[in-house]
């Protein structure tokens, strides 16, 4: 964005709702929802993505060690990868996992703990394609089948740290949607949440044939159990736990 963009806030509207450019949606707190019914996105396969890594601002951790260093000239000597180390860098697996309520009245979880990887073309039409434990460029993806659209009352879809290590606050986590049709729509879990294990991304509800999706961002210090109490799915909860990669 150029400078003089600053200068004239009325402008910065558009980058909200995208562009003809970048073709993307951008669900932000002052934009909130979109209409897959009315951008004729509400057939086909819609494919939700979740990416990660971690913030600049730790990657950059060691260039804040030159005033340490004039302190401590030793530290010129320890080895580069000692010094990242200091900088308390882990890695984080985020799970991507959709709540979902059917028409007919039954709910249920698709997520990578407990093996509870949905089908695409039979209930609840929402399928985990695998579990991506180290943050990769392909992340991981859930399917929604939106041909059965009228057999889908509501979903939530949330991610959380498998590892129980709170560190939202030290990564970047981006969850994108591309519906069959019309532009991507994006979801950025930008707020900072230090102790947060879990957080509600967004939810896709059927009213009356309008298919909405809208941005949550809500972040819990629990996991599933409390989303669901958050937003009244009724489930019971046990201990999960991951095979070994």
């Amino acid at each position: 964005m150029a400078f003089w963009d600053n200068l004239f806030p009325a402008r910065t509207a558009q980058f909200d709702s995208g562009s003809a450019a970048s073709n993307t949606i951008d669900l932000t707190k002052r934009r909130p929802s979109v209409s897959l019914t009315k951008q004729g996105a509400a057939t086909g396969n819609l494919r939700v993505n979740l990416s990660w890594r971690m913030r600049t601002s730790d990657l950059e951790g060691r260039s804040r060690q030159s005033g340490r260093l004039l302190r401590n000239p030793s530290q010129l000597f320890k080895p580069e990868v000692v010094q990242a180390h200091t900088q308390g860098m882990v890695n984080v697996d985020l799970d991507l996992g959709c709540l979902y309520e059917l028409a007919d009245g039954s709910k249920g979880v698709v997520q990578p703990l407990g093996g509870f990887f949905g089908d695409l073309n039979a209930a609840p039409y929402v399928k985990l394609s695998g579990d991506d434990r180290f943050g990769g460029s392909s992340g991981e993806t859930v399917f929604v089948n939106l041909d059965h659209k009228d057999e889908i009352k509501r979903l939530l879809f949330f991610v959380y740290i498998y590892d129980q290590t709170p560190a939202f606050d030290r990564t970047h986590a981006k969850i994108t949607l591309y519906p069959s049709n019309g532009p991507r729509i994006e979801i950025e879990l930008d707020e900072r949440a230090p102790q947060a294990r879990s957080c509600a991304v967004f939810s896709v509800e059927n009213a009356k044939g309008d298919l909405t999706v809208r941005r949550e961002v809500r972040f819990v210090y629990g996991f599933q159990a409390e989303l669901d109490r958050l937003y009244g799915w009724g489930l019971q909860w046990g201990r999960g736990y991951k095979t070994k990669a």
